[in-house]
Parts: structure tokens; sequence; C-alpha cells
């Protein structure tokens, strides 16, 4: 195919990939647009956060103030936390790496535009419902970790814990759509030849991350549906006098929230690996152990959740183990410091803004460390416990960890984003006074700590001797503010007068800077192949080659949205894929779900099926187009090689992010059957409780017409393969998923009274949960049989099939071990 010349392609390309402007740019897919709005709106709520931080240190300025008063601070520190935690530091990462991630591995956008897009517009609306929320007078209250039985109806009975609830799971669907998206691309999406032991650095710490949070997000997830429906339906999860246990939510949230921790800081950690080589003027040291150290981290991460619950009376040997595991993780942690001050140690450092904020994460985040290693003993942690010694420890993590390597990511790529160079009047000042305030309000915190002083109380008595260190710290707050609002006159001012350059004024390594900059819609006129470790390039050089077309789909064709997708492990070219256009599709949906949530939250029940329906309409609305209606085989894509496309190969991004996302259902399921098993095992007034007799016939039917499904959609795809008509097999595989449904929701009738033991409650929820699967695995059925009679299925092309096959397998397996559990604890109790 011939290479236009570079403007002719340039123009070719930005007319397939652009966004329009005016109303046009709300159907954006683009993921250079899409980053940009995730951190342009995580920097809101952190201002956000930042503004009630300001009001509770004013609150705690000195003794006995009454500035505001306990309801309203209550209010005011729970949304901090949630605003900094949930809607700020996640989102920020999420944004920057669905930025960056395909410029710098070689792609031209993620693997689905439209799934980002859509989660983008679940964290806005999410995050604006405890927005609003607070600024009506009914935000949460209970804590950013909405601990059970405070959180409970009882004791929370107006809609303040439902906003959490309900507004936190809404951003939790923009976080893992991010995870599956960063996951797939990282792993299918590379630029030929960008083997994985070749991709750069930053590419191994998002791919573990996404892994992470595929994992970690679940159980929180699970926890705020349980919590939910005890407070909408009073089904007892947590309610010990029904059976129920408080200290279940505790482990679920925890099983999210120190992984949590890891989270945010390892895409901090990437930026910080990917900076720090360009400062030094060397390739980073030990590439293979810091990818050793980022893996053992991702695993120590998950065991360590108990080190939060130390004082509610877990077992001895319970306590010892977590204890080693929590200073154990800082080994991985180690490594990748030390690496870091070797690289510079052995380079030819350069010192520069960017440089000024690696030095603030480095004395911030290792005296974060090592009073995390304190709190690790459980001695210690006991006497320390709720103490505002864990304050100051978290801020000197979270902000050390990510604000600082944050703050040094901006200088570093604000260029490339700008296409302008910063002007530097005002960045070394407002390092300073970040630096200096940030150590005046949280070092003191530790003195305070430890003379006593609790966390989350709105006022103090004068005579304990905490009133200075108060006093110090809260103008250490303000400082903190005045610096942060340095560095936005700072941003500002670059855009407005930088200079202009045209590539790579770091003199960096790494491919993004091979783009021009501001980047184009496409990244790429052509994509590059890399045969040498991606973190060695020389962007200067191979930027002006790509731009001329010289390279993979250095051309425009058949008005298409092309991009290459890789063989996960060696990176050898394997599928063109063709990514969907931009459509408002993505923001109706996000429309519907954020009404069925909506629904919850003001108590119209009645609503929610009808909104969830919708949902399901628009979703299915998505792949309409999208597909083909006849084998092409493989095309050209330049530099002498031919691919086929994406729906003619069996490892395609599709099948890849649905296997994905059945392990994060798999992890959600996992932890519902925890729960129901920890309630057995751990919680109060189980012995009184009577069985009773399971619709064995209603079961049984269940899960014969599940397997059966299960078995049909197997055989549809053989008889595909083979050549054979398979619609009536696949027709059949969806009735017997329909039939199955139907069964476990007859089952759930059949449950004496959900709401009068957790035992019930667990039976009820574990049956909902197939009956679900088992109507998605239908959907699947049948939406392959439609596409099937529209000509987009053959023997070469069972995208759809494989998904039916997939989720139907899935939802066999699950209404096994939910029958099989919900048999086993109808006979747990006795007549007493």
């Amino acid at each position: 195919m011939t290479t236009p010349s570079p403007i002719r392609l340039h123009k070719q390309l930005e007319r397939i990939w652009m966004t329009p402007p005016g109303i046009g740019r709300l159907s954006s897919v683009n993921h250079t647009v899409l980053g940009k709005r995730f951190m342009v709106v995580a920097l809101v709520f952190f201002t956000i956060g930042g503004l009630l931080s300001m009001l509770i240190r004013a609150q705690l300025a000195t003794p006995n103030s009454a500035f505001i008063g306990p309801e309203l601070y209550n209010q005011i520190f729970t949304m901090h936390g949630t605003v900094m935690m949930f809607l700020f530091a996640i989102p920020m990462f999420e944004g920057f790496a669905i930025y960056m991630l395909p410029k710098m591995l070689g792609a031209r956008d993620m693997a689905f535009p439209r799934l980002t897009a859509y989660g983008f517009w679940c964290y806005l609306f999410g995050g604006s419902i405890l927005i609003v929320a607070m600024l009506a007078g009914v935000a949460p209250n209970g804590g950013w970790f909405m601990y059970s039985p405070l959180s409970s109806k009882p004791y929370t009975p107006g809609i303040n814990a439902d906003v959490w609830l309900l507004g936190i799971t809404f951003v939790e669907i923009s976080a893992v759509t991010a995870a599956i998206e960063i996951f797939v691309s990282i792993l299918k999406m590379r630029a030929p030849g960008m083997a994985l032991n070749r991709m750069p650095l930053f590419g191994w710490y998002m791919l573990v991350t996404a892994g992470m949070m595929i994992i970690g997000f679940p159980p929180l997830i699970l926890g705020s549906i349980l919590l939910e429906l005890e407070r909408a339906f009073d089904l007892p999860f947590f309610d010990p006098t029904r059976g129920g246990d408080p200290l279940l939510w505790q482990h679920l949230f925890w099983l999210f929230g120190h992984p949590e921790v890891y989270i945010i800081f390892l895409p901090a950690a990437g930026a910080l690996s990917t900076i720090i080589p360009v400062f030094a003027q060397r390739q980073i040291l030990g590439y293979r152990a810091v990818i050793a150290a980022i893996v053992a981290m991702g695993f120590l991460s998950f065991g360590l959740w108990v080190h939060h619950m130390f004082t509610v009376g877990i077992p001895h040997l319970a306590l010892a183990f977590f204890s080693a595991a929590s200073a154990l993780v800082a080994v991985p942690t180690a490594v990748q410091i030390f690496v870091w001050l070797g690289t510079l140690a052995s380079g030819k450092p350069r010192w520069d803004v960017p440089m000024l904020y690696v030095f603030g994460f480095f004395f911030v985040f290792v005296i974060g460390g090592l009073t995390g290693v304190m709190l690790a003993m459980v001695p210690f942690n006991t006497q320390a416990h709720d103490s505002y010694f864990v304050v100051a420890h978290l801020h000197y993590v979270l902000v050390g960890g990510f604000v600082f390597p944050m703050l040094a990511g901006i200088y570093h790529w604000m260029p490339h984003i700008s296409g302008r160079q910063s002007l530097y009047r005002l960045s070394v000042p407002a390092f300073w006074l970040i630096f200096v305030g940030f150590n005046m309000t949280f070092f003191l915190m530790h003195l305070t700590g430890l003379m006593g002083m609790p966390r989350r109380i709105s006022t103090y008595p004068s005579n304990w001797g905490w009133d200075w260190l108060n006093l110090v710290s809260s103008v250490g707050g303000f400082v903190l503010t005045m610096g942060f609002a340095l560095v936005l006159a700072d941003l500002v001012l670059q855009f407005r007068f930088g200079q202009r350059f045209r590539r790579d004024p770091w003199r960096a390594q790494t491919l993004e800077w091979a783009t021009p900059t501001p980047p184009p819609s496409y990244n790429f006129a052509a994509i590059p192949r890399i045969d040498e470790r991606a973190d060695g390039l020389e962007p200067a050089k191979i930027g002006p080659v790509l731009a001329g077309g010289f390279g993979y789909l250095g051309f425009a064709r058949e008005n298409r949205q092309e991009t290459l997708g890789v063989d996960m492990l060696t990176g050898a070219a394997e599928q063109v894929i063709i990514l969907p256009q931009r459509t408002f599709l993505p923001l109706w949906t996000a429309l519907a779900t954020g009404s069925f949530f909506l629904a919850f939250l003001f108590g119209q029940y009645w609503l929610a099926p009808f909104a969830a329906l919708v949902t399901l309409g628009l979703f299915l609305l998505w792949p309409a187009t999208l597909g083909q209606k006849r084998d092409i085989g493989p095309i050209e894509i330049g530099m002498g090689e031919t691919a086929p496309l994406d729906a003619e190969s069996p490892h395609n991004v599709s099948v890849l992010a649905n296997r994905t996302a059945l392990v994060m259902n798999a992890t959600l399921f996992s932890s519902l059957v925890f729960g129901g098993l920890f309630l057995l095992v751990v919680a109060p007034n189980w012995q009184g409780v009577a069985p009773f007799a399971a619709p064995l016939v209603a079961m049984g039917l269940a899960l014969v017409a599940a397997v059966t499904g299960a078995v049909l959609t197997g055989l549809a795809r053989r008889a595909t393969a083979g050549g054979a008509s398979a619609a009536p097999i696949t027709l059949a595989a969806g009735l017997a998923q329909v039939l199955s449904g139907l069964a476990l929701v007859y089952a759930m009738t059949q449950i004496p009274d959900p709401t009068g033991h957790a035992r019930d409650a667990v039976i009820f929820v574990l049956l909902v949960y197939a009956a679900l699967h088992m109507g998605l695995a239908a959907i699947l059925s049948l939406h392959a049989l439609w596409r099937t009679s529209q000509g987009f299925v053959s023997a070469s092309r069972q995208t759809e099939l494989i998904l039916a096959w997939l989720w139907g397998g899935y939802g066999a397996a699950v209404t096994t071990a939910a029958l099989g559990m919900g048999l086993v604890l109808s006979g747990v109790g006795s007549a007493a």
C-alpha cells in the first residue's frame, strides 16, 4: 500500500480519529481526551478534598473550638477521606495511565474506547452524587471506612450512609472498567517486537496495579452491596442480634483497603522509575529486580488486611502471621528505593523541578515506611491504634508515595500535554511551601498521637498538652495549601506563556516522546517496531520516521480506526484491531446506570428494575454496528507483513477482557462465600436458628439446566467450527439458561424469611447471584444467536459464541457452588 506524504497522512488519520467540537465532544471515546478529562476532574476533587482538610485544621487549631459542630465535622472528615481516596488518588492515576500507556507502548488507543468513556461518566456522576449530598447537608458521616454498626440503619437512619454506599459503588464501576481496560491493553496492544521483557517499567507497574484492582476491588463492592441491602431491605448481614457480625464489614473493607495503599503507590512508583533515569541520564539499574519487587508487592499486599484489625480480638497466631507479613512487604519496597538511589548515584544527575519532588518523595515516604513497620508490630499498634500517630503515618505514606511523585510527573509530562515548556517562575517556591507545610502539618501528629490524642474527634480540652502542636499543624496546613495554589498558577502560566518545542525536551528514552506535542488523536502515524528494551530508545529520531508513515499501519484504510494486537508474551504482531468510533452511547448508558443508583438512594425501589433494563438494552446496542459479515483473511499491515482482523482471531481483546471480568466476578463470589463461612464460624446467635427444608426439586432443576446450557454453548462452538449451523443448539442453550434462572428465582421464594437471620439472608443472596448470572448467560447465548442470524459469526469469527460459552460455564459453576453452600447452610442450626 502506498504511503502518502506526511501532511496528507496526518490529515487522513486526524479526520478518522478526531473528536468533533461543540456538543460532539461529549461523544469522544479517544484515550487522549478521556485521560485528560479523568485527570482534570480528579484535580477538581483534590481541590475539594483540600478545602475540607483546611476546615478540619481550622476546627482543631485551638482547644474547645466552636468553629463547626460535631455533626458537620463528622461529614467533613468523612468526605475528606472519601474524596481523597476514591475520587482523587485512584482516578488520577487511571487518567494518567489512560492518557500515557498507548503512547508509551506504541498503540493508537486503549483496547475498549467506549468502555473508557463509560467509566469516565460513571466516575463523574458518582462523584457528583457525593459532592451534591455534601452541599445539601446529607453527606456521609461515618468515616471513609463506614464501619458497621455505626453505618447501619438504627444508628444512621438518614440517607447519609446510603450516599456513600451507592456513590462509591457507582464510582467503583469506573475503577473496575479501567482496571480491565488497562490490563488487556498492556497485554495485547504493545508495539510489535515489544516482548514483556522489553516493556518499559511503567507498563509493568500498571499491569500489576490493574491485576490488584481486579482482585482487590470486588470485596469492597460486595461489602457495599450487602450493607445497602441491610439498610434497604433489612437483610441482617452485620446485625449480631440476628446472626450477623460487624467484623464481616471490616474484613471485606480491608481486603480492599490495604491493597489499595499499594494500588495508589505502584503507579506513582512507575512514574518515578520513568523520571529518575531521565534525570540520572542513564538506564535504570536492576530492571528485572524491580519487576520481581513489583510482583512480590502485589502478592504480599493481599496478606495484610488484618493489619488494620489488630485490636478487634484476632487470635494470637493470626496476629503473628499478619504482623510478619506487614513487615515483610517493606522488603520489595526497599528494593525499589535502593534501585532508584543507585541509578542516581551511578549516573550524572541533572537537577530540575521534577527532581525536587523526587527528593521530597524520598524524605517523606521513607519516614512513612518506617512508621509503617512500627505499626506492623502488634504491641506498638495496640498502643497507637486510633491515635493521630496513625493519621500521620497514613499521610506520610499516601502523600509521600503518591502526591510528591504525582507532582514530579506533572512537571515532567505536562509539556507533552501542553506542547509548551515550563516557565519555572513559581515552581521552586511552590515546592518548598508544599514540603515545609506538609512536614509542619503531619510530623507533629506523630507527637500528638504518642501523647494520646485520638483521631476523629472534633474538639479537645486545653489541659492535655496538645494545644501548640495542633496550632502549628494547622498553620502548616495553610502553608501547604498555599504551595498547591502556586503549583496551579504555575501550570496556568505554562499553558499560556510556555515556550513551544518539537519533541523530547528532556532527552528521555521512552516512546511517548516520539509523538508530536501536543499529541494528535491517533498518536502515531505509523506504529513502530521495538527490538530493544523500550526504556532505552531515541524518541527524537524515531518520531519523524513514524510521522512519515514508515512503520506498521502507516496509512488510512476504509475510514477505520486501526491499531495492532500482539502476542501477550513475545509481542509478535497477531491481529489488526478495529476500534469503535465516537458515539454518545457511553454517556446515555452511564446516565441510565446513574438512574438505577438514584432510584435506590431515594428509596424508589420499583424504578430500579426499569433502570437496569434500560442500561442492559443500551449495552446491547454497543456492538450492533461492530464486526464483519464475511471472512477477509490476513491483510497488509506494513513492513512486508500481514495479519487477520481481530474478529477472525480467537485470542482477541474481547475474549481476554471477558476472561478478566470472570476472574473479577469470581473474586466477588469468593468474597461472598467467605462472608457466609465467616458468619457460620464466628458470628453469634447461630445456635438457636432452626434448619429449613430446601426446595430440592427446584434446586436440582436449576443445576441440571445450568450445566446443560454450558454444555450446549460448547457444542455450538464445535458445530460452527465444523461449518454446520449452530442456531438450534444456541437457542436451546439460551432456553436452558432461562429455565435455570427461573428455577433459582423459585428457590429464592422458598426461603422462609431472609430478614430473620443472617443464614437465610446469605442463602438468599447466593441464589440471587446465581440467578443473575444465569440470566446474563442466557442473554449472551441469545445475543450470539442474533449475531449468527445477522451473519457476524462463522467458523473463523466465533467471538460471540466464545463469550456465551465462557459466561455459560461460569454461570453453571457458580450455580453449583451457590446451591451446594445453600444446602449446607439450610441444614445448620437446631430447633432450640
